[in-house]
């Protein structure tokens, strides 16, 4: 629906602009003819259609990388001026990086994280948000190379398998099943629920080497501890994370559990998607979380005491969202842990 009631929009918006075009000359009321096209759309879409901002996102994409290059097209050949054409041309060519290309072009990233009273090396891998409603062959190449990485301990932070289709959802519930078999961890995996997953997500990891915390539990995996906290623990203020003499990592679904100040060495999360969209110097421009927009993606080192580190994520938001990334490519986690240097334990 929205796909369709957005084009015919901005198609009838484009007519409307040529035609101003045609008849003033001036670029910049064919410009403006157009822009009232989106805002009729946006206010129609919102408060006529009910469309959520997933899905004004996605209205407006369909303008910005479809319609307004061929509409700058048409002006750069109407007014004979070179300009116009130009900045279509790069629009559409984001829309082709967004959009085509980096969706699907994970990169497998390595961040060294420095334990305190941690004994020895420990390769720990990071799957967040494949968020997918079709496993195909991008999910299952980033599933293999979770395996290729030979982690020591493999951590899921939820958002497996979005679908509003029961039907849908149970087939790629099993087909993710499947593609996980094969996963061989020392420390085996744990794995915690995220905020698209529906009441059966733990058949994702049923007969797997990986737990499935469907509430909040902590793991004595031996060289370190790993609190895994359900959704409604990890938006609490006072989250269930124990004291723990051994290096104590917090696994959960949104990292906002880290404004907390929780009293252990590493939090990591996903949720984000790194934002999908990310600007130059102005960063993620929706993080849908809490933290400081600082702490969106990546390595950071909290106030109080530990680190956070926020995954970009495998896959992207899905319903009635656009499915792009821009600046922000999918990411595979491995966090190489080591002693610190100077370790003065607890």
């Amino acid at each position: 629906m929205i796909p369709l009631v957005a084009n015919l929009t901005f198609a009838a918006a484009d007519i409307a602009a040529i035609l101003v075009l045609r008849r003033t000359g001036s670029p910049v009321y064919a410009v403006l003819a157009a822009s009232l096209g989106l805002l009729g759309l946006v206010l129609v879409g919102r408060f006529g259609l009910g469309w959520g901002m997933f899905g004004l996102m996605q209205a407006t994409c369909w303008g910005l990388f479809l319609h307004a290059p061929a509409l700058l097209v048409a002006i750069s050949i109407v007014t004979r001026r070179t300009l116009p054409a130009l900045l279509g041309g790069a629009l559409a060519l984001v829309g082709v990086d967004a959009f085509l290309v980096e969706p699907r072009w994970l990169e497998v990233t390595t961040t060294r994280i420095a334990i305190e009273g941690l004994q020895a090396p420990l390769r720990i891998l990071l799957v967040a948000d494949l968020q997918t409603d079709h496993i195909g062959a991008y999910e299952r190449a980033s599933l293999q190379a979770v395996k290729d990485a030979k982690p020591d301990l493999v951590l899921f932070a939820g958002d497996y398998v979005q679908s509003r289709d029961p039907t849908v959802y149970a087939a790629e519930t099993a087909a993710l099943n499947v593609a996980l078999r094969g996963l061989v961890a020392p420390l085996g995996g744990i794995a915690v629920r995220g905020d698209v997953d529906s009441d059966s997500w733990a058949a994702i990891f049923a007969g797997l080497p990986i737990v499935a915390a469907a509430s909040s539990r902590t793991f004595d995996l031996g060289p370190i501890v790993v609190t895994a906290l359900a959704p409604e623990d990890a938006a609490s203020s006072r989250p269930p994370i124990p004291l723990s003499a051994k290096p104590h990592l917090v696994l959960a679904h949104r990292p906002d559990v880290a404004l907390t100040a929780p009293d252990v060495d590493l939090v990591v999360a996903g949720h984000i998607h790194g934002g999908q969209v990310r600007l130059p110097v102005f960063g993620p421009l929706v993080t849908l979380s809490k933290v400081p927009r600082s702490w969106s993606v990546g390595l950071t080192r909290l106030p109080e005491h530990g680190q956070l580190y926020v995954s970009r994520g495998i896959g992207m938001e899905r319903s009635d969202a656009p499915r792009l990334r821009f600046l922000c490519r999918p990411e595979l986690a491995i966090l190489d842990l080591e002693p610190a240097v100077s370790s003065s334990g607890r």
